[in-house]
């Protein structure tokens, strides 16, 4: 496994960089489902030390992404299709408050920033570059959760849709880049206008297409 490090901002707590470099790996499936956590491969792909590295991994256990099995340690959780279904359920009741929040209380650099994101997606699916894809969906979660202004709701969903991007990567065949992409960017406009209404919708118009995409992988 290549090394994974890079320049990252002098304020990002050691943790928090270890969090995004391990997370990036189970994400895209470098890491993969049933693999066992290796703590020194770790510290030498990410270039960290072994305090950082832990507290990541325990905000990880937290969060469902690695679990503890008697005798085998610590191993990335496996993807189970069935209980997807249920964490779009929730991730939709969220993703809605956070949405018509953004559309409310955003500032009009974030407005601007949040419709390139949805532009940028446009564009990678039209060439269809899945890592500028997921690059430009991960980029606008981040800029909606800053003008949602909403941190319970924020971490609420966080670990929602790094499932979900994990899922996507996993069964990327039976996906539509098209769709996807058409989808958030109904949700960035309605945020960009301020159009709670609007926002809410593309958000819930987000959310059912990801749970048709995952019924299909279930039914095969």
């Amino acid at each position: 496994m290549q090394s994974t490090k890079v320049s990252t901002p002098a304020k990002m707590r050691a943790a928090d960089i270890a969090y995004d470099a391990i997370e990036s790996m189970i994400v895209t499936l470098k890491l993969k489902p049933g693999a066992p956590i290796v703590e020194s491969e770790l510290i030498e792909i990410t270039g960290l030390g072994r305090t950082p590295l832990r507290e990541a991994l325990m905000r990880m256990s937290s969060n469902g992404l690695i679990v503890q099995l008697p005798r085998r340690g610590l191993i990335v959780k496996d993807i189970e299709a069935a209980e997807h279904v249920t964490l779009i359920e929730t991730r939709r009741v969220i993703e809605k408050l956070i949405a018509s929040s953004a559309a409310r209380r955003a500032t009009p650099q974030l407005r601007q920033d949040i419709l390139s994101c949805g532009e940028k997606m446009v564009e990678a699916a039209n060439h269809g570059k899945l890592d500028d894809f997921m690059a430009a969906d991960q980029a606008l979660d981040h800029v909606v959760h800053e003008a949602c202004r909403n941190p319970s709701a924020v971490a609420a969903v966080i670990p929602l849709i790094i499932k979900c991007r994990r899922f996507w990567y996993a069964y990327q065949h039976e996906g539509d880049m098209h769709e996807a992409a058409r989808c958030h960017m109904l949700l960035a406009q309605g945020i960009a206008n301020g159009n709670e209404e609007a926002a809410a919708s593309g958000a819930d118009n987000l959310m059912d297409y990801l749970e048709s995409y995952t019924r299909k992988v279930i039914n095969g």
